[in-house]
């Protein structure tokens, strides 16, 4: 049964494919993708991808952090991800004396390499398709807790009986909506040490202005190494771990890549919803995205001007920034790019017949026929309180104090339920948060945060939805935004830290001045009343929903049994793959498919915080000196590609049709960033830095050239049989 399944589902990929769209299970490219990806010109086999039995690609490519993505480039540990990825950890070892942020940072020897604790990354060992076994015993009459019972109780045998060593984990993640299940053994690494990060201005160069836009020129990298125990197995940080010997590394491709060559992404997808309603869709990127954006408008007019006055300050705030931008760039990219592509008619096509399919087959009109009508209404039911919790969501995302009340919050409830000697068991715990909190922490800029946010929060909010509490005291400001928030901030410890810091010692008076602390009681009066007025409507009617959304993605594999059906991401292992090519991003205007270090100086600009570039690249580039990463006299930066990518990808390694690492993905088309919820491969496009310039950056600006030495570098195209050994002779003496 489970061959003809598999035999039908190929037949039904070959006759649909397009090719870019889908983040495909390595587990069955064998069985689903391998013919078609040799077609596009692949010379790999699917084993050389994914085995279990050697080492393979899978076994280079790691989840970095738990939000991106990474990729092991050497037979010492060496990884690569991007540079938004791991600055956080940049930031964290920068100051203004150290500014690893502004100037980079190269460590020369194994000795300056920085611990980073709390950084982590995870391989995949194996994974195993368990839809059987999570599903013995669910019936179709079952309730949805009764349902969900069963299965939870399934996935707990199945985690406590998967064959693993002591050292390994066991996660079980559920697919297309909960109709399938599948089973992953990893293996977590928890020494990672910084290696090398080029400056902001190289790695983050075009910053908001060009972020989620093409032509693009940023060197979006940093470098890491995984250290390991003496036995290569996962340790705590120990100055005896020594450097992690991987079962594969990524050779890097010094022929790069060309118009319409095979490209294939290997990475963490985070999250897609591909296969919702056009209502739902429509509700997403017209309403709800409009309320996220408008706040986060307000929210990085602030930010911004302020990191563009204080060199302090970008420090402080650059990892929070990018956090901030990064979605509300993208959510306008997502909506303009399904409005241009008519994404919203096309789904209400498809809905059309699929009711027309449904209604001609009297099983499937008794099982479907009404789902799509229903779905409706429960969106229109869900939408007012779906406002109301991006609305106060953003409060919370944007005003720290917001963030800072939400967490002592939990450990108030500690308190009030375990009393002082709960409390004190996590007093070190809270004095390290505070300190990190209020290492980066600016009162002045949250202060004017809040009154740009609040007036929104007061003029938009439904009023049955607003907090009383809230609306009383902007009564007192009279309306004012600036005073109400200044009035807070003047009455409130939460933004002083040796206020804080001090009251902390004594638990029972800091509970009780915590509980009666201006600031607190708003942030929190205002979070409560969402959670009591809002929430459990919001979540009833979402319960429904989801219900709804896994009855209709198993409907559509029963109705369009001639589509193939990828999985949505949710963050674990896939592959997408496509071609470098350009793309028509509006009316007469057609983009290439790569830049060079010319883009760069076309866009510098002395002294801009965005389009500045440090002196020495700036020579380089006026002698042409690009050594042997530049090409007929020019240095590509960056080209794009129709994989199928999005959040999660971010630090994913691009690579050619033979296994090589060609680039490393950081970001997608303006245009495109729609994928998420309805690809179109006319302008879908995945950005990547070209691995030559990550190569070229490492040895030629930075002198680094004995990390570029512990590479394979190879000429898969013009010099397949050249040895490695020829080729690193040369870096760092270029």
């Amino acid at each position: 049964m489970k061959k003809l399944l598999v035999s039908f589902l190929l037949l039904a990929i070959l006759a649909q494919a397009r090719a870019g769209e889908g983040m495909w299970l390595p587990l069955f490219l064998k069985q689903l993708n391998e013919a078609e990806m040799k077609s596009m010109g692949m010379k790999m086999n699917a084993e050389d991808i994914y085995s279990v039995n050697k080492g393979s690609l899978k076994d280079a490519i790691v989840s970095f952090g738990g939000g991106c993505t990474g990729e092991v480039i050497s037979d010492q540990g060496l990884v690569l991800t991007n540079h938004h990825c791991g600055v956080g950890y940049i930031q964290s070892h920068s100051s203004v004396e150290k500014n690893y942020i502004d100037n980079g940072f190269w460590a020369k020897n194994r000795a300056e390499e920085i611990a980073n604790p709390g950084l982590f990354v995870t391989f995949i060992v194996r994974m195993e398709d368990v839809t059987t076994q999570a599903l013995q015993g669910v019936t179709a009459d079952m309730s949805e807790k009764e349902r969900q019972s069963a299965i939870d109780k399934n996935l707990n045998a199945i985690r406590t009986g998967a064959a693993k060593e002591t050292y390994q984990d066991v996660m079980v993640r559920p697919f297309y909506k909960g109709n399938q299940f599948f089973l992953f053994v990893t293996e977590t690494y928890r020494d990672i040490r910084l290696v090398g990060a080029p400056p902001s201005s190289i790695g983050s160069f075009g910053h908001d202005t060009d972020n989620w836009v093409w032509p693009r020129h940023s060197a979006d990298f940093s470098l890491f190494r995984i250290y390991a125990s003496p036995d290569n197995k996962p340790a705590e940080y120990s100055a005896d771990n020594v450097p992690f010997k991987p079962r594969h590394f990524l050779p890097i491709s010094m022929d790069g890549v060309a118009a319409g060559d095979f490209t294939m992404v290997f990475g963490f997808p985070g999250r897609t919803d591909e296969y919702l309603p056009a209502v739902a869709v429509d509700n997403m990127v017209n309403v709800l995205n409009p309320i996220r954006i408008g706040m986060r408008d307000k929210s990085l007019a602030v930010i911004n001007e302020a990191m563009r006055n204080s060199t302090e300050v970008k420090i402080q705030y650059t990892s929070k920034q990018s956090r901030i931008a990064n979605a509300w760039k993208k959510w306008i990219g997502e909506s303009q790019g399904v409005n241009r592509t008519g994404g919203i008619a096309r789904k209400q096509k498809l809905e059309a017949d699929f009711q027309r399919r449904v209604d001609g087959n009297p099983a499937w009109k008794q099982s479907y026929g009404m789902l799509l009508a229903d779905y409706k209404k429960l969106s229109d039911k869900i939408m007012p309180y779906a406002k109301t919790r991006d609305y106060v969501g953003e409060l919370g995302a944007n005003i720290e104090l917001f963030q800072l009340a939400s967490t002592l919050s939990r450990f108030v409830t500690i308190y009030d339920n375990n009393g002082a000697a709960g409390f004190d068991a996590r007093k070190a715990q809270i004095t390290s948060y505070l300190e990190n909190f209020y290492a980066d922490y600016r009162p002045e800029i949250d202060k004017k945060v809040m009154a740009a946010l609040m007036e929104e929060y007061f003029n938009k909010v439904a009023v049955d939805h607003l907090d009383p509490y809230a609306v009383e005291q902007i009564g007192f400001a009279g309306k004012d935004y600036d005073i109400f928030a200044a009035t807070v901030f003047a009455k409130s410890m939460l933004d002083d830290k040796d206020a804080m810091l001090a009251a902390l010692a004594n638990t029972d008076a800091f509970i009780t001045k915590l509980k009666a602390d201006y600031g607190y009681t708003l942030c929190r009066s205002i979070i409560t009343n969402n959670e009591q007025k809002v929430l459990p409507e919001y979540n009833a009617v979402r319960t429904e929903l989801d219900l709804l959304e896994r009855k209709y993605m198993q409907a559509q594999m029963d109705v369009f049994t001639e589509k193939r059906f990828y999985p949505d991401a949710n963050s674990t292992l896939r592959v997408t793959y496509g071609k470098a090519e350009g793309y028509e991003a509006r009316d007469a205007v057609n983009y290439s498919y790569m830049t060079t270090l010319d883009g760069v100086m076309e866009k510098y600009k002395p002294g801009d915080y965005e389009y500045d570039v440090p002196q020495r690249l700036r020579e380089l580039h006026a002698t042409k000196d690009y050594g042997i990463y530049g090409v007929n006299g020019e240095m590509p930066v960056c080209f794009i590609g129709s994989n199928h990518t999005t959040g999660g990808n971010s630090g994913s390694p691009a690579v050619d049709a033979w296994g090589n690492l060609v680039g490393l993905n950081f970001d997608r088309t303006w245009e495109g960033t729609m994928s998420d919820l309805n690809y179109a491969p006319t302008i879908c496009r995945n950005i990547m830095v070209d691995a030559r310039y990550l190569l070229f950056i490492i040895d030629k600006f930075a002198g680094a050239g004995h990390l570029v030495n512990e590479m394979k570098l190879v000429y898969p195209k013009t010099k397949p049989v050249k040895k490695a050994e020829e080729v690193k002779k040369k870096a760092g003496k270029n």
